[in-house]
């Protein structure tokens, strides 16, 4: 063991030490050595005593060196419990020796072996061994030749002892373990809160004891121990009274050391005088006497009772026993307390007043302390209200500084004092301070504590009032219920009695500091005293207190400038946000970090104690509103700016950061209102309205006073506004407060108010319909339990009628406009965003709303309807079933207006989505499931359209069904369409016009869905009807020219706004109506008339339309005509092609049509020609629609109307063509609707009337004849036939044509009309065609004819053209063998003799001559010369050369045509030939080359019957005419002599010459040549050859008297054709290639 090992070591250095001059204790220690070598434990050290006695020796020598060693071992031994207690006396007795050398070392020693026996085992139990162990410790510490040191650890020892001596007594006497009490004075904190809680913590043990009521049992007996200890408390009280310890046996002792230890064991051993009787006894009669001694004050105390250190060591003492014992000891605790207060009073050292403070603030900073002396003391009727006492002896110490003459002085060290200790460092002062600055800190020292102890008081009541709040005494503020009307929880009655008892004079104590004091610690602390007092005196409920700390609290919030009366004539502007002051009031307001600290305060207070402060928020809220105009103030700063700046600087300076979370705490603390209790909630609009009410009475007097006035009023509303938002989800309790107020703001005069309260209103309806209860409104319909749900929607509608109300009440209880302008304006905003939230206060606003229409105001009426548009477009769906009559109804009335033309115009509009929305509950009628029905009518007629709004519908059907269901539906749209009627018959246009189109919109959309019943009475009830009143209006109206608005003057002279011609009279304008109802009517007709005919009346209410029509046409105006057709028109053309028109509906259309065209009109200019083209396209448009419906004889009546128009319009149109040169419009119409009357094949024989009836407008057979005096001459046509002028062909079964008498039709219609009659007559079918043929070809002819009299015309050669198709279409066809051509032969006779009677008239007459017209161009001559050469082609090329089945004569003629064609330069005398134009001697060669044409014979040629018929005739008049033509060449240059011949005709006997060499004949054609027998049979010889040209024998004498001519060219063309005679002849020298080649020379 390391113990028995050290043990070893000392014996040995024992025995070192005693070798020389010890031999006794050499010899002991090593006879000790050996036998602690044969021990192997303390304990076996302990039972023997050689060990121990060798160190005992060793000390009695007392030597220094021995007796440390045998000192240290006895501790060693003592430590390791190897020693018996027996040996205790021995041991003492040599420690009293050794305390009696002067060695320090060895005193030391020896008090540290006292201190080790304490704590071992070896403690002393008896009387005697106490007393000598501690009477060792005491002589140490008494002796004057001690050293410091010696003493210091003599003092320790004991103390120490006596701590070991009490812990021995508690253990003995089963005492609560542990100490009790704080073993001294507490160290202080940095704050006064701090002391407080920390006093808390360390009297925890002590809680149970103060709060169950008094003291446990207390026992009068002690053990041993107990009374040891006894005997050394009495000892040493007796040493703190100067006196002597018997027991101890010390004579003196410094008083302040007993007393010192006195004060340790009545601090930490509280139990043992609080259960042991003995004990309790002798703190009350002999400490407490030694106390009350000591404090006493009257006399002057000697010695060391009047120093310092022993006063403080009283006041301690005293201290503990007050705060430990106070309640077994109430009369001694009184007594000192009030010894205590007296010293205050008493002119005493300021250090004495200090220590009795500082004792004091101890108290006070110890809730429990101050929580028991209250308990025994104030709250009871028989003691001293010591508590309230100390509170005062503090307060007046605090209110000693106003009399100070250094009380600023005074006040900056108390600062500084406060400021030092938040830092958490001591304050001190200088050490070559002065004595008058050592005085005031003195005094200021006495405030400071003064000032602690006070808000001490003010933290224990606050820590206490929150113990009883944890409990359960007290409720939280924050706690929803109401408070009971009395307290009656211990902690919570106690607490009560403070407040009531103390709060004045902390209040009068802690505002004079604050007014006083400018540092930032103590004004912090102060501030929190009132945070922490105000808030206990909430909990506790305590009125009086509240009010006046917050009373106290807002005087140091905001400090404004002392305000001097000043004359001012102008209020603020409305226009700023808040009022500000006057320009004049230059001061500027500054917030201190006083104020600013203040007012965080006052908003902490607001937020903890919202619940309760009820009355008191006015306080709050003046303080606010001050707050609010030095934030929003030009002239506000921070005391650091010394230097003004522009406002939006300082905005973004650091000064302003106290004015930002100034701002944000004062709309923090209003938005968390929601946390409030209602009652509370209730209490702060109170206040806020009371504020209000104060300012409104100030604000009408004019200046500064007045402008702070209105900022306070504006910063109430917006509170109030605030407030409203965040309580939104609970607002009804306080709504009707609220809104009384907004209402009597807005009835005040001044414009600022009024301005306020509409925006206030205003936000504030939105804030309550934007909660979430109003979102739940579909929730609560949806609930399962019926009561639920039932007393849900109560709340709701009581709710939202509450809300919207007030804004019918402020329409109606004021006569200004501008507050009537806001209601409206109000009602808007909640329309536009919670309109589909509202659902039981739209009567309210439909009343509202319809009163506004009757308004002369024109702005009330126009933001009515902005309102109304609102509930149109968005908001009928959330409308109640019963208000929709109620809404149509006020949009009636808005349409009906007089104030504003475009509300008018909107809200007739509005109707329309209102039929919309009705039209929804009648999706599922009758008719939308009826395929015959409406429905699918509809859907046929726009099946697109249809289809959307159906699928829109269904949709919404689906979401709202419940809802339509409720809807009379049926009602309502009657209702609108009432409604609209009678707007109708507005007097102004604009709004009757914009009624009758919605009324026919409505039902065109709509009518798909209504039923029977509904149409019919829509139709007897309101279409008709309005269509009867629109034509009387307009028949009735006056004429006169009507003045426009008056926009202005020019010089003296009013100027109006120019009226369009066509609306510048009352009847013109009701023509407009009249043409929209038309045009209305004629869309339901397009619409629904397969399902209107079906109606048991209908055919009447048609019958009227028809006549209204004819009216219409016949005496209306232009437009009102077109309006009646069009409507006509356009029901039978959407039906007809349907098959959904009967055949009366449609014969009368045309009867009608018929009628009105042999009526004359009323109206002249163009108007008629316009009528007439439309019923003339509309007659056009019905045959093609309804042309499957067609008979002959509804055909018939059809042409004759069309002929008909033609009449009338040659008739009244007999200039247009000369003054214009154009077709009238009426037979422009005619001309494109001809076209279109193609008769169907079921009436293929009216081709033959449609095409007779319009060939009587071409040229008749007298026309190209007709002089001017109407001469008439009879003309012989070829075919022998006699045609007079006036001979018009009759159409079978055509009445029209009767009037034979009528002037000859104009060219130019007729050259418009020669294309479409070919064009139809092409389309016509094979028997009407053929049996037309004659006719057509003969009008053509008249046509081409009119060349002659009318060169400059188009007819003519339209007409050749038109004769060019028909005739190639029929030779095509022939050729092709068209089934069409399979005829008789008298009518192909007939045909082919008319084409020939054409050919020859028009070729032979018309054709290569000179025409007068000077006026044609070259380009136009150019064409005519090509037009002329189509025509030979068509005749030479296509009908004489294909295989056409014409009569030979027929081909004779045509062929003779064409030879009289080219004989014309031949037969002319050479005189005349050279004044011939040059396009007639070419047109004569042509004819020429056509007769070579035809004559010739060639391989590729499909020689056919007819080609050869052709050629033979043609050979033979070919040969004559050549050999006429060179017979007139050689005589005519044999008559000229020496003179040339003219060119034409000797051109023409060079061609002649070469085309006879070119050639070649058939031998069929060949035959028919008269020549010699020998001639003829040769060339039957050689008929195999191709190559025929009998030709030439028949003119070889011709050619034989040509050889002499003096032309060249004749003369060698001549010896050409004798060679070929010669070849054919087998005659020829040459070879057949010379020969061919001779030939291609000399073309």
């Amino acid at each position: 063991m390391a113990f028995m090992a050290v043990l070893e070591s000392d014996l040995r250095a024992l025995s070192a030490e005693a070798r020389r001059r010890y031999p006794a204790v050499k010899d002991g220690a090593e006879h000790a050595i050996l036998k602690l070598r044969s021990l192997s434990s303390p304990s076996e050290i302990a039972h023997n005593e050689d060990i121990l006695r060798i160190f005992l020796m060793a000390c009695e020598v007392r030597t220094v060196k021995l007796s440390v060693i045998g000192l240290s071992c006895l501790q060693k031994l003592i430590s390791h419990d190897a020693v018996l207690p027996s040996a205790l006396r021995e041991i003492l007795a040599t420690l009293k020796n050794h305390a009696e050398m002067a060695d320090e070392g060895v005193q030391l020693k020896t008090l540290q072996t006292i201190s080790i026996i304490f704590q071992s085992r070896l403690h002393p139990e008896n009387e005697d061994t106490m007393s000598q162990a501690l009477g060792i410790c005491l002589r140490l510490l008494e002796n004057t030749r001690s050293s410091d040191s010696v003493r210091n650890t003599a003092a320790a020892t004991f103390r120490q002892a006596v701590a070991l001596i009490f812990d021995r007594v508690v253990l003995a006497e089963s005492l609560p373990a542990g100490k009790f009490g704080f073993g001294g004075q507490l160290s202080r904190t940095s704050s006064v809160t701090g002391d407080v809680n920390r006093g808390i913590n360390l009297s925890d043990s002590l809680d149970c004891e103060s709060i169950s009521g008094g003291p446990p049992s207390m026992r009068g007996t002690l053990t041993e121990t107990g009374r040891l200890g006894l005997r050394l408390l009495e000892d040493l009280t007796s040493l703190a009274a100067g006196g002597s310890a018997a027991w101890l046996r010390v004579n003196i002792l410094p008083r302040t050391f007993a007393l010192d230890i006195i004060e340790f064991i009545l601090s930490n051993y509280v139990a043992v005088f609080r259960i042991l009787l003995p004990y309790e006894q002798a703190l009350r009669r002999q400490i407490c006497s030694l106390l009350m001694t000591s404090l006493r004050t009257n006399a002057e105390l000697e010695g060391e009772a009047g120093e310092p250190i022993f006063r403080r060591l009283v006041l301690r003492s005293v201290a503990h026993i007050i705060r430990l014992y106070s309640s077994s000891l109430i009369t001694e605790c009184e007594v000192f307390l009030s010894m205590l207060l007296k010293v205050t009073f008493l002119d005493l050292p300021l250090w004495h007043r200090i220590l009795v403070l500082e004792i004091l603030r101890g108290f006070c900073v110890e809730a429990r302390t101050l929580r028991i002396l209250f308990q025994n003391f104030d709250m009871h009727p028989k003691n001293t209200n010591v508590v309230e006492g100390m509170v005062k002896a503090l307060a007046r110490v605090v209110s000693s500084v106003q009399v100070q003459e250094s009380s600023e002085e005074s006040l900056a060290a108390v600062a500084g004092m406060f400021s030092s200790k938040a830092k958490g460092i001591e304050w001190s002062l200088d050490n070559d301070a002065s004595n008058a600055a050592v005085l005031v800190a003195s005094e200021a020292h006495a405030i400071t504590l003064a000032v602690e102890g006070l808000l001490g008081v003010v933290f224990t009541v606050a820590t206490l009032t929150d113990e009883a709040m944890d409990v359960g005494e007290l409720e939280s503020p924050r706690c929803d219920s109401d408070p009971p009307a009395k307290w009656t929880g211990k902690t919570a009655v106690l607490c009560i009695s403070m407040v009531d008892s103390l709060w004045l004079t902390i209040l009068d104590a802690l505002s004079l500091i604050l007014s006083r004091s400018q540092g930032e610690a103590i004004v912090l602390e102060i501030l929190k005293g009132y945070q922490a007092f105000t808030q206990a005196c909430g909990i506790l409920r305590a009125v009086e207190p509240l009010n006046s700390f917050l009373a106290s609290l807002c005087k140091f919030t905001i400090n404004f400038p002392a305000e001097t009366e000043r004359k001012s004539s102008a209020l603020p502007s409305p226009a700023s946000k808040r009022s500000e002051l006057s320009v004049e009031q230059r001061e500027s307001i500054v917030l201190t970090p006083k104020n600013v600290q203040a007012l965080r305060t006052l908003f902490n207070i607001a937020h903890r104690l919202h619940n309760v402060l009820g009355p008191s928020w006015v306080l709050v809220l003046e303080t606010l509103a001050a707050l609010d105009r030095a934030i929003n103030s030009p002239h506000a700063t921070a005391q650091e700016v010394s230097t003004p700046v522009q406002k939006f600087t300082r905005e973004l300076s650091a000064q302003y950061s106290d004015f930002n979370i100034l701002s944000s705490l004062n709309s923090q603390l209003f938005e968390s209102s929601a946390l409030m209790h209602i009652s509370a909630v209730k209490s702060l609009l109170s206040a806020l309205c009371q504020l209000s009410h104060q300012c409104m009475s100030a604000s009408s007097v004019l200046g500064p006073t007045a402008s702070q006035k209105i900022g306070s009023i504006s910063f109430s509303v917006e509170r109030i506004i605030s407030i409203i938002v965040n309580n939104a989800h609970r607002v009804e309790p306080f709504w009707d407060q609220v809104i009384s107020h907004f209402l009597e703001l807005a009835d005040n005069p001044n414009p600022h108010l009024k301005n306020m309260a509409l925006d206030a209103l205003d936000q504030s309806i939105s804030a309550v319909l934007g909660s979430d209860q109003f979102h739940d409104y579909k929730q609560s319909k949806s609930l399962e339990n019926p009561e639920k749900m039932e007393v849900t929607l109560d709340k709701l509608r009581s709710l939202e009628i509450s809300v919207i109300s007030p804004l019918k009440v402020l329409y109606f209880s004021t006569q200004s406009v501008d507050v009537r302008v806001g209601s409206l304006k109000i009602l808007l905003h909640v329309l536009e965003r919670h309109g589909e939230k509202l659902h039981y206060s739209w009567s309210n606003i439909l009343e509202m709303l319809r009163y506004v229409a009757d308004a002369s105001e024109k702005d009330l009426v126009t933001l009515g309807f902005q309102n109304l548009r609102v509930i149109m477009n968005d908001g009928l769906s959330t409308l109640p079933a019963e208000c929709l009559q109620v809404c149509i109804d006020v949009t009636g009335a808005y349409s009906a207006q007089k104030t504003e033309l475009n509300i008018s115009l909107t809200a007739v509009g509005l109707l329309w989505t209102m039929t919309d929305f009705i039209a929804k509950g009648l999706v599922n009628g009758p008719l939308e499931e009826n395929e015959t029905g409406v429905g699918s009518i509809v859907k046929q007629v726009d099946s697109e359209k249809m289809e959307g709004e159906t699928h829109s519908i269904s949709y919404n059907v689906r979401e709202h069904a419940s809802y339509i269901d409720d809807i009379d539906c049926e009602r309502l749209l009657f209702s609108v369409f009432s409604l609209l009627q009678n707007l109708g018959a507005d007097e102004r246009p604009e709004v009757r016009n914009s009624a009758v189109r919605t009324l026919f919109q409505t039902l065109g959309t709509h009518g798909q869905k209504l039923s029977e019943s509904m149409w019919e009475e829509c139709l007897w009830n309101y279409v008709f009807p309005t269509l009867d009143r629109a034509s009387h209006m307009a028949a009735t109206s006056s004429k006169d020219e009507s003045r426009g608005k008056e926009l202005g003057t020019r010089g003296g002279k009013a100027v109006h706004m120019l009226i369009h011609h066509s609306r510048n009279t009352a009847q013109k304008q009701w023509d407009e109506t009249l043409v929209l109802v038309l045009g209305g009517i004629a869309r339901i007709l397009r619409l629904f008339f397969p399902f209107f005919k079906t109606l048991s009346n209908f055919w009447s209410g048609w019958e009227s339309l028809l006549q209204f029509v004819e009216n219409s046409i016949v005496n209306g105006s232009k437009e009102v005509a077109l309006a009646a057709i069009n409507c006509l028109q356009t029901t039978v053309t959407s039906h007809s092609l349907k098959g959904h028109m009967p055949m009366p509906y449609l014969i009368s259309v045309i009867d009608v049509y018929e009628l009105v065209l042999k009526k004359p009109s009323n109206y002249g200019g163009s108007a008629p020609d316009k009528v007439k083209q439309e019923i003339l396209h509309g007659l056009g448009e019905l045959y093609v629609q309804a042309q499957g419906l067609f008979n002959n004889v509804m055909y018939t009546q059809l042409i004759a109307i069309v002929d008909l128009s033609v009449k009338q319009a040659m008739l009244t149109n007999d200039n247009f063509e000369t003054e214009f040169g154009n077709v009238p419009p009426v037979l422009r119409t005619i001309l494109e609707i001809l076209p279109l009357l193609r008769p169907t094949e079921h009436i293929s024989s009216m081709w033959l009337v449609l095409l007779r009836e319009f060939l009587q407008y071409l040229p008749r057979p007298d026309s190209h004849m007709q002089n001017e005096d109407d001469s008439q001459t009879n003309h012989e046509a070829p075919n022998g036939t006699t045609i007079t002028p006036n001979k018009v062909a009759v159409s079978p079964g055509s009445g029209s044509t009767a009037a034979t008498n009528s002037r000859i039709p104009s060219y130019i219609f007729a050259e418009k009309l020669v294309p479409v009659l070919v064009d139809l007559f092409l389309q016509a079918p094979a028997l009407e065609k053929y049996i037309i043929y004659p006719e057509i070809i003969q009008s053509l002819g008249r046509c081409m004819t009119t060349r002659r009299d009318n060169p400059d015309s188009a007819l003519w050669r339209l007409g050749v053209q038109a004769f060019n198709r028909i005739v190639v279409d029929y030779v095509s066809k022939l050729t092709n063998g068209d089934p069409e051509t399979t005829m008789n032969k008298p009518a192909k006779t007939r045909i082919w003799k008319e084409m020939a009677d054409v050919y020859e008239i028009f070729l032979v007459g018309y054709c290569g001559r000179a025409l007068p017209s000077n006026s044609l161009s070259s380009v136009v001559l150019e064409a005519d010369e090509s037009l002329e050469m189509s025509i030979l082609d068509i005749l030479g090329d296509k009908v004489l050369k294909s295989p056409i089945d014409a009569p030979t004569e027929v081909l004779q003629r045509l062929v003779s045509t064409l030879d009289r064609c080219a004989s014309r330069t031949c037969s002319l005398p050479v005189e005349t030939v050279e004044l011939m134009p040059p396009h007639c001697s070419r047109f004569s060669l042509t004819c020429l080359q056509k007769l070579f044409s035809l004559s010739s014979y060639s391989h590729e040629v499909d020689w056919n019957t007819t080609r050869s018929e052709v050629s033979k005739t043609s050979i033979t008049v070919l040969v004559t005419r050549c050999d006429y033509i060179l017979s007139r060449f050689l005589a005519d240059e044999i008559g000229l002599g020496e003179y040339p011949l003219p060119k034409a005709r000797l051109e023409e006997s060079i061609f002649v010459l070469q085309e006879l060499a070119r050639l070649l004949v058939h031998p069929e054609a060949a035959s028919v040549l008269s020549l010699k027998p020998r001639l003829g049979s040769a060339i039957e010889e050689n008929k195999e050859n191709d190559e025929n040209r009998s030709h030439l024998f028949v003119l070889l004498p011709s050619f034989c008297e040509l050889v002499t001519s003096r032309e060249l060219r004749i003369r060698e063309l001549v010896r050409i054709l004798l060679r070929l005679i010669a070849r054919e002849l087998a005659l020829e020298k040459l070879s057949l290639a010379e020969n061919n080649s001779s030939i291609r020379r000399h073309p």
